[in-house]
């Protein structure tokens, strides 16, 4: 019954999108308008209203490369550090893998021989050079929002990085979901495709941070919720979801459940060096954000991306305590441990044992408010959070950080513990130094090992 069932869904749903794909073919509306123009719109807060033209090319290049970076272009295009840009990268999907494409200026691997037509096609409609319809793991959903002047910037940008001769690996993807046409029946639902047009009632400040945040930052693919097709939410924006594991956190102004109890210098410290004081730590795809784009933020980005979320819609969504509130200092279990016969997995232990010469037997941590510091368990968004889940990946994965502030390194332990092992370790954390109710099985820990980085 079931898969008679999947099979009339399946039926049903490709007629659909036949019927989309003809009425896309015989129903061409005109293209939205172009942009407005966006009042500095560009990287360099030094020369905000020049205009960088073909007879300026350094200076169009030294901008793309800051939007490239602003866009986060390399940490899905690089699967090997020493081909930048050549893609291979696996971005998993619940219908597959997807595998980025090779964007260096090679000509038959890459994009060499596309011109800046194709170029734009591609980030602002989602439509490669053949006419192929891209997969939204390429946020064309948002870059679609990015000015024609800051897309020929990113090309002129590309057209420098050396181009590699490869070909990354072919997609992975389930019937019926590697047929590509069928993303006209996505787009109908989950995309609108124009250029960001600044409101003229807010300030020039915000309507920075909404270029940004809504586009080359792109922040809503991983911190809002998605629906069934995978399109994001609207209705929830910035209020969290979970991507391969990993839990990116609300980040809407709410003062429990988002980052309405962070001061501004908080936010700009976590965004420039990935480490806030009091609050927490940039690890997994976070901790890449910070390492390949945030980083190299201006100031007046960083302010810019900071007064636009400040007025975004406050999401609460049930919670009642925030996460960087949790927990103080401890040392007890040290001294109960002293001359114990343990006989069973035992988080106190295998904390002492793997994790206290780091973040110090008392889980104060070591280093203070450094960005380069061992951070502190205790008033750490992620060891109150309410799921312990992103606890448990930074045990299993570790954390690799390198700004130009600190080069931050934990070790991964999913070699070297087992799911027991590093359950008992994340529930004897969150119970020591953060959210006593948030525990997890080994069952649980294993999905999460299980899950593609």
């Amino acid at each position: 019954m079931r898969s008679t069932r999947a099979a009339f869904s399946t039926i049903f749903f490709c007629a659909f999108a036949l019927y989309i794909a003809w009425h896309a073919s015989h129903h061409s509306p005109s293209g939205p308008l172009d942009e407005l123009p966006l009042p500095a719109a560009h990287g360099d807060e030094s020369n905000a209203g020049a205009a960088a033209t073909e007879a300026n090319a350094p200076e169009l290049v030294k901008r793309g490369q800051y939007l490239a970076r602003l866009g986060d272009c390399a940490a899905c295009h690089t699967s090997d550090k020493s081909r930048p840009f050549a893609g291979g990268r696996a971005i998993p999907t619940p219908f597959g893998a997807i595998y980025s494409p090779n964007i260096t200026p090679d000509p038959d691997t890459g994009i060499g021989q596309w011109t800046d037509a194709d170029f734009v096609r591609a980030m602002h409609e989602g439509i490669g050079k053949g006419g192929q319809r891209l997969y939204p793991a390429f946020p064309y959903v948002a870059f679609t929002r990015v000015t024609e002047r800051d897309v020929l910037a990113i090309r002129a940008y590309l057209n420098t990085v050396a181009p590699v001769h490869y070909k990354p690996p072919p997609n992975e993807l389930r019937f019926p979901f590697n047929w590509r046409w069928l993303m006209i029946a996505w787009n109908l639902f989950n995309f609108d495709e124009g250029r960001f047009v600044p409101d003229p009632q807010k300030s020039a400040e915000f309507n920075r941070g909404a270029y940004l945040v809504e586009g080359l930052a792109h922040c809503e693919e991983c911190h809002t919720p998605r629906n069934f097709m995978q399109g994001l939410r609207k209705n929830e924006r910035f209020a969290g979801a979970t991507q391969a594991g990993w839990q990116a956190y609300n980040i809407t102004p709410d003062p429990l459940s988002g980052i309405g109890g962070w001061s501004d210098a908080a936010l700009r410290a976590y965004l420039v060096t990935g480490a806030a004081d009091g609050h927490g730590s940039a690890a997994g795809p976070m901790a890449e954000v910070v390492q390949n784009s945030t980083q190299y933020l201006t100031d007046v980005d960083v302010r810019s991306i900071t007064t636009y979320l400040r007025v975004q819609r406050p999401i609460r969504g049930g919670v009642t305590r925030a996460r960087d509130t949790w927990g103080q200092p401890v040392a007890d279990d040290v001294t109960t441990l002293r001359g114990t016969s343990i006989t069973s997995v035992n988080g106190a232990q295998l904390f002492v044992a793997n994790c206290a010469s780091c973040h110090n037997w008392t889980g104060a941590g070591v280093g203070a408010s450094a960005p380069g510091a061992y951070p502190s368990l205790v008033h750490n968004s992620v060891v109150g959070a309410a799921s312990p889940n992103n606890l448990a990946m930074v045990i299993l994965h570790g954390v690799t950080r390198n700004t130009l502030q600190a080069d931050v390194l934990m070790p991964a332990f999913d070699s070297e513990l087992t799911n027991d092992q590093i359950a008992a370790i994340s529930n004897y954390v969150t119970k020591q130094f953060g959210d006593p109710h948030a525990t997890i099985t080994p069952d649980q820990v294993g999905a999460l090992r299980a899950a593609q980085q």
